[in-house]
């Protein structure tokens, strides 16, 4: 999933500082809502404030693709499995799931009794229960051209019928009935059981149905809110929304419905509500949490990590009483330069990029350590389960970069033609890496660079329209199977039109890559799969296809009060466990 992370690195003015908190500081609302008694010593009720630093795209499942509106949506809506925080899967809206032993047939058998939410768009505004029918209705509006769908080469070429109801679908995009209704892969077997058939064994494919895009909502929400659905969502999840106002927040309420319970028979959500806020700028994000205005802060500031946590990566100071979490993320953060562009075409120039940039000083002094590793490797994270030994990839080495400049034509990067890097707006983390990219890069091949920052949903549309020939972007993984990083180098999901992109967004095409990932993703012996996976990786990077940063590690302070926050190496978002302590104790 698209990293679209954002921090501004301005020093505010009180004036400022007082306008930010105005907005935020609602705590009175907070410590008056009455706590009540829950099993096991827990307490329901609350409200559990979050910031989001980049602004959120939409809430329509089928265009998910940035972590923003994931982290909401993923309260809202609910897949048939999800990952607990182990990254293993467990069962959701479907209490059990069976393989069949040629690997062609995924049956899950849904659990009874869950509602959607209340909403208008059904009859006196009483949610229904959800069924079969549901999910397939979801998953055929995944491939369904008329839905814009961001995740239709999830399925083309995998599920039976995928490829054919896509591209009926395209052939009535000015209206009319497509020839064919819906995916033929896709079955209602009954009114609890949804049956997926595939083409050939896809060995990750167990992963798809926790897959953002996989959220299953009713027909009648579509219907209803058209257009507007992704502003109108309505799912099963252990919150509803109620509002959104763009830029400034998006809030939540419990589901006093909700299907779920705790271990020890507590009815879920504990929360009362959950309120979004989308303030770009990371300083003001720490100041709101250290005022207690917010109850999470993910990531910190560059600049403050070394006073905030110790070289044991515990808090310090006055910083000593907030919970801190901290793990290597699945996450990779990258410059994008699109191989088939004027700048990038050529191979040599790609790693003279990639070799002018000393990460090691990066992470030491613009990110003050705040990151798992140097991105000296591929693009599959260290961190990624069962992977082994990483791949080989570029270190710092001016005086090759130079030569292979040379070589290229551009001696000292005379005559090479003006280059922007693109970046999403907001500045902070993002902004400072690429001003000391910008300069490592003047400094150690004679070329300039122009920075030009974008709003975030912008910037994603003109990386995916290939509009932006070298542009920032990260990685954090949809689900722990290293085909989900090697996915963006994979030649056959670039359009031959040249149109949108948005998977392998640098244009990447392989033969000799493209045949081993194949056989790789057809393999169902795991260890087998990833050895293949990694002969894959290992040719991709001998074409320097992107410039690999570096590999995060996340880290968030929440505060004292919050109890049971479950956290995970992809940073999935899932708020039904939380509870809050009475702050007197």
């Amino acid at each position: 999933m698209k990293n679209v992370f954002t921090i501004a690195a301005i020093v505010l003015t009180v004036g400022v500082l007082g306008l930010v908190l105005g907005g935020c500081g609602d705590n009175k609302e907070q410590n008056t809502v009455p706590a009540r008694q829950a099993n096991g010593g827990k307490q329901y009720g609350g409200i559990f404030r979050v910031n989001e630093v980049g602004e959120m795209r939409g809430l329509d499942p089928t265009g998910i693709n940035d972590v923003t509106s994931h982290h909401i949506a993923h309260q809202i809506y609910e897949n048939l499995l999800d990952l607990d925080e182990n990254l293993q899967l467990i069962p959701t809206l479907a209490e059990r799931w069976e393989v069949s032993t040629d690997g062609l047939s995924y049956t899950y058998f849904l659990r009874k009794g869950v509602l959607f939410h209340d909403n208008e768009c059904f009859p006196e505004g009483k949610g229904r229960e959800m069924k079969a029918s549901d999910v397939k209705f979801t998953y055929d509006r995944i491939c369904d051209a008329r839905a814009k769908p961001r995740g239709a080469e999830y399925f083309k070429g995998k599920v039976v019928g995928a490829e054919e109801y896509f591209m009926a679908t395209q052939q009535v995009m000015n209206g009319g009935n497509p020839a064919i209704q819906g995916v033929s892969g896709f079955e209602i077997v009954d009114d609890y059981t949804f049956r997926i058939r595939l083409i050939k064994p896809f060995g990750p494919f167990e992963y798809y149905v926790a897959l953002g895009m996989t959220y299953v909502y009713p027909p009648e929400a579509v219907k209803h809110y058209g257009e507007n659905f992704f502003q109108h969502p309505v799912g099963t999840g252990p919150f509803y929304f109620t509002s959104w106002t763009p830029d400034r927040e998006c809030i939540l309420q419990q589901w006093s419905k909700y299907w779920g319970k705790d271990d020890k028979g507590n009815q879920l959500p504990f929360l009362d509500k959950i309120v979004f806020s989308f303030m770009k700028d990371e300083k003001s994000q720490l100041l709101e949490f250290r005022q207690g205005n917010l109850d999470e802060c993910y990531r910190i500031p560059s600049e403050f990590f070394p006073e905030i946590v110790g070289e044991n990566k515990k808090t310090k100071g006055e910083y000593a009483k907030f919970t801190l979490f901290a793990v290597p993320a699945l996450s990779t953060q990258f410059y994008g330069m699109i191989n088939t562009s004027k700048e990038f075409s050529d191979i040599r120039i790609r790693k003279a990029f990639s070799m002018a940039i000393d990460r090691e000083r990066i992470i030491k002094y613009v990110l003050k350590g705040q990151a798992a590793s140097p991105g000296h490797y591929g693009i599959v994270p260290p961190a990624m389960p069962g992977y082994g030994e990483v791949t080989p990839g570029y270190t710092f080495n001016p005086q090759q970069a130079q030569k292979l400049l040379a070589e290229a034509g551009f001696p000292q990067g005379k005559n090479f033609p003006p280059i922007t890097l693109q970046l999403n707006n907001g500045g902070g983390r993002n902004l400072q890496i690429a001003e000391a990219i910008q300069s490592q890069i003047q400094e150690n091949l004679g070329i300039k660079v122009q920075l030009k920052q974008v709003e975030f949903a912008k910037h994603l549309d003109e990386v995916d329209a290939g509009r932006a020939s070298f542009y920032r972007l990260g990685w954090i993984a949809d689900y722990p199977d290293p085909e989900n990083f090697l996915n963006l180098l994979y030649g056959k999901l670039v359009p031959p039109n040249g149109g949108i992109s948005p998977i392998n967004t640098v244009r990447f095409q392989n033969e000799s890559f493209d045949a081993l990932f194949d056989k790789a993703l057809f393999t169902t012996d795991r260890d087998e799969r990833l050895a293949l996976y990694k002969q894959a990786e290992k040719i991709a990077m001998e074409y320097a296809p992107m410039m690999i940063i570096f590999h995060d590690e996340d880290y968030r302070l929440v505060q004292p009060d919050i109890q049971d926050y479950r956290n995970n190496a992809m940073d999935r978002r899932v708020y039904k466990w939380i509870w809050k302590k009475p702050k007197s104790e």
